[in-house]
């Protein structure tokens, strides 16, 4: 038996996967490498990608060229809208190397074809847990935004990445099941089903990990605020409902499907040849994330609209000069976080907006 390493280049190793993982006849095999275009449902999340793109790329643009969002709570934004702009642009390589392309790939190209998206994906999961992360900091310590502020920013963004390339990588660097057909996924037909268990481990520890996170941060403000009817305290659940409403009804579809193929085969569960389309739902929450995080600052929305401006989008017949006037006022967490810069009570007293 050859060394997985050695049949990376083995263009027939593909194909021998997708007949056993994904339980295909040779007829079907065949309808797939002669199909052609992209059906509806891959237009329909080409689409949906490329809004996710422009969306995200506006948001780096806003937090960009305006130095009043040069904070850290904003530059996490930015962090996050990068991941989200990575993930659509992954997933629509992806798609256009689906299909009867697949079967032109070898191994190494199928790995970094799963693995680009997979890695930019898990960025955006990440980015969430490192918000909220820097946001319970922000209210637990005091003088947050001291001159320890760059380094943990740093630090929590450098995490997110190389811990998302790193478990993106694990399939080529050899957890796969090339020579172990009876391992493999029936999703990801090169990869092993441990190592699928393995990722919807740690995603369910993210998910887990981000729900403690913001329950604390509620009680914490709840506790700040002695009235149970006090409005600030029941702005702050909204968000955090919001926030946690749209991962886990944009997630949980992709973990159900993934944790069903670590146990069920294909020809048991016929469902998991529609993976895609779960996938796809996952992928719609790096275009919600924009609305979320950054929408509810008025003064991004500001900043959106001078963007667009600038492009000619949103003239409205006023002098192109106007795109480029600053902002009057600071945006809404900038202001949260000078304001109790140097209080020792929990910056969230009087600012909801920033979580």
């Amino acid at each position: 038996m050859k060394s997985k390493y050695s049949q990376y280049y083995n263009r027939s190793l593909i194909e021998v996967h997708y007949l056993y993982a994904k339980a295909m006849t040779r007829s079907q095999l065949q309808d797939r490498h002669s199909g052609t275009g992209l059906n509806p449902l891959s237009i329909l999340f080409v689409i949906i990608c490329s809004i996710i793109i422009l969306e995200n790329l506006l948001v780096l643009i806003a937090v960009f060229r305006n130095k009043k969002f040069h904070s850290a709570m904003f530059f996490f934004i930015g962090n996050l809208a990068f991941s989200d702009l990575l993930a659509g642009s992954a997933y629509i390589a992806n798609i256009c190397l689906s299909g009867p392309r697949t079967f032109e790939l070898v191994p190494v190209q199928w790995f970094i074809r799963e693995g680009t998206a997979f890695i930019a994906l898990a960025a955006s999961v990440f980015s969430l847990l490192a918000i909220a992360i820097e946001r319970y900091i922000a209210i637990t310590k005091v003088k947050v935004y001291g001159s320890n502020k760059t380094c943990r920013m740093f630090l929590l963004i450098g995490a997110c990445w190389v811990t998302s390339i790193f478990l993106g990588g694990l399939p080529i660097i050899g957890w796969n099941c090339i020579n172990d057909l009876e391992e493999c996924s029936a999703v990801l037909p090169l990869n092993s089903r441990r190592y699928i268990l393995f990722v919807v481990t740690i995603f369910s520890i993210i998910l887990l990990s981000i729900v403690i996170l913001y329950v604390r941060i509620y009680l914490i403000v709840r506790s700040s605020h002695q009235e149970a009817t006090n409005s600030p305290a029941y702005a702050l659940l909204k968000t955090v409902t919001i926030v946690l409403g749209v991962f886990i009804v944009c997630w949980l579809p992709a973990f159900t499907i993934l944790l069903l193929d670590t146990s069920c085969p294909m020809k048991s569960c016929p469902i998991l040849g529609k993976a895609n389309i779960f996938f796809g739902v996952a992928t719609l929450n790096s275009m919600l994330n924009p609305l979320i995080y950054t929408l509810r600052s008025k003064d991004m929305r500001k900043e959106f609209l001078r963007v667009l401006c600038c492009w000619g989008l949103l003239q409205s017949g006023r002098p192109s000069e106007r795109c480029m006037v600053p902002l009057k006022s600071s945006s809404s967490m900038e202001h949260c976080t000078n304001k109790h810069e140097h209080q020792s009570t929990p910056i969230m007293q009087d600012c909801t907006t920033c979580v």
